[in-house]
């Protein structure tokens, strides 16, 4: 097989490779930022405008949490106490909260737009619209 044949299939297979492999590569700093941000609140409970999206936080322990205005859409928070936890502006759209203790949390003007919340424990929290939950207590 002539060297320019052989040269030209190599590129092509480096070409594809290099292709194949772009969006890790692209997607490495998102995840990178990701996972500082749940080192940051798991270490210390304090992580506003944190981008938590897809997080695994189940059974975490958030009480007292401060996640004012972070990204939480998509999050796994089943089983998770966010007792007392300050989650307003935050968005939970799509997060999946069943079986989450939220009493006394405050998500005023937090977005629970598709949040799955069966079973979760809303005693006294402070929903969006500002009323005072009584679903658990």
């Amino acid at each position: 097989m002539p060297s320019s044949v052989v040269d030209t299939a190599m590129k092509l297979r480096i070409l594809a490779a290099a292709f194949l492999l772009c969006p890790f590569w692209l997607a490495s700093p998102i995840l990178a930022e990701n996972s500082d941000n749940m080192r940051q609140l798991l270490e210390t409970r304090a992580c506003q405008g944190c981008d938590l999206r897809s997080a695994n936080l189940k059974d975490a322990n958030l009480r007292f949490a401060d996640l004012r205005d972070s990204d939480l859409r998509e999050a796994d928070l089943r089983g998770a106490d966010l007792t007392e936890a300050d989650l307003r502006r935050a968005d939970l759209s799509g997060a999946d909260l069943r079986g989450a203790n939220l009493s006394n949390t405050y998500l005023r003007l937090t977005n629970l737009e598709d949040a799955k919340l069966k079973r979760a424990n809303l005693c006294g929290a402070t929903m969006p619209d500002g009323s005072i939950s009584e679903e658990g207590c």
